[in-house]
């Protein structure tokens, strides 16, 4: 496009002198705009991918390994609460919490205790076997000052354990409560701090589960509470501590329950199956029995794996998202 001799806007017909040098500037400009365009290097896709090696496989407790995973090289940095995506040889993708030291970057220190299919594939691997991580990320983030009351349950204490490293170090105020089905379960018990803020409650000693209530006994004044584990020891930290008014951050390491879910229907067009999800499931474990191969990871919403293009042009995260929708599946 050509811009025209501007005129002035006196209806005169002579040129308006400082319209036409601000003609000439615009043309200029586009014309080196053009230039620089093609001289400018493509837009490179980025490679999330962290190609990492299995140095070490290590017992931690009954059903539960550590491994270490390194490249011979500075790994991306981390903080307390961060996880990784592992991608196992089959293809499987799952995540699990960083549980070493922060400050130790020439591996990720990852544990897991062995409950489904891909556990059971992180157990067999052996020193030397390539895999892929992506990350690290942050779903359970550290923050604050103090005080903190830490509440582990199980293998919750792998994001757990790196947050007691770092109040350790900074001189926080700080407790923890670690429970378990019994200590020989427990990893990590010998890594824990020799300090009687560290409370161990197996439930074989005690003859039952811990109440919340008795979880957050003691409780510190204006304490943040971090809570990871199962999901009723979850619930129940939860329920006790909203009668204090208290704020509770927290990770589960299983799918949250389906509360007053309504039924819906799901069209998958490629497969052209039609399926029905009941109000107590969600559409992901329904997927599952009809297309066995569809992958998925964290199960709680945040990791992506299961997001499913629909037919209305957005995507629908099927292991939380409701709603009657065509997949494109």
């Amino acid at each position: 496009m050509t811009l025209g001799r501007p005129t002035r806007l006196d209806g005169s017909d002579r040129t308006d002198r400082l319209m036409s040098t601000l003609v000439g500037v615009v043309g200029v400009y586009r014309r080196m705009s053009q230039f620089s365009g093609k001289r400018r290097p493509p837009v490179r896709a980025v490679d999330r991918n962290l190609p990492l090696v299995v140095e070490a496989v290590e017992p931690e407790a009954e059903g539960v390994v550590s491994l270490r995973l390194a490249n011979g090289s500075a790994l991306p940095g981390w903080r307390p609460g961060a996880h990784i995506d592992l991608v196992l040889p089959s293809g499987l993708v799952r995540q699990y919490s960083l549980c070493g030291n922060p400050s130790e970057k020439d591996h990720y220190r990852i544990a897991v205790r062995q409950l489904g299919v891909a556990s059971t594939e992180v157990h067999a691997l052996t020193p030397g076997t390539r895999v892929t991580v992506r990350g690290p990320r942050t779903a359970f983030p550290f923050v604050g000052e103090g005080p903190f009351l830490f509440i582990a349950g199980g293998i919750g204490i792998t994001p757990i354990l790196p947050m007691v490293g770092r109040c350790v170090e900074s001189g926080a105020d700080w407790r923890l409560v670690y429970t378990g089905r019994s200590r020989a379960s427990m990893p990590f018990l010998d890594e824990l701090p020799d300090d009687d803020r560290v409370r161990i409650r197996p439930d074989t000693e005690y003859g039952i589960p811990a109440s919340g209530a008795e979880l957050l006994e003691g409780l510190p004044e204006g304490a943040s509470v971090y809570c990871c584990g199962p999901a009723p020891m979850i619930t129940g930290v939860r329920v006790d501590l909203a009668l204090t008014r208290g704020a509770v951050h927290f990770e589960r390491f299983a799918p949250p329950p389906i509360v007053a879910g309504e039924p819906f229907r799901l069209a998958l067009r490629r497969s052209g199956l039609v399926l029905d999800v009941p109000g107590d499931r969600s559409a992901l474990d329904v997927i599952l029995e009809a297309r066995p191969g569809t992958p998925y990871s964290c199960r709680q919403g945040f990791c992506g794996t299961c997001a499913v293009p629909a037919a209305d042009g957005g995507s629908v995260r099927i292991c939380v998202d409701r709603g009657t929708a065509v997949l494109d599946l």
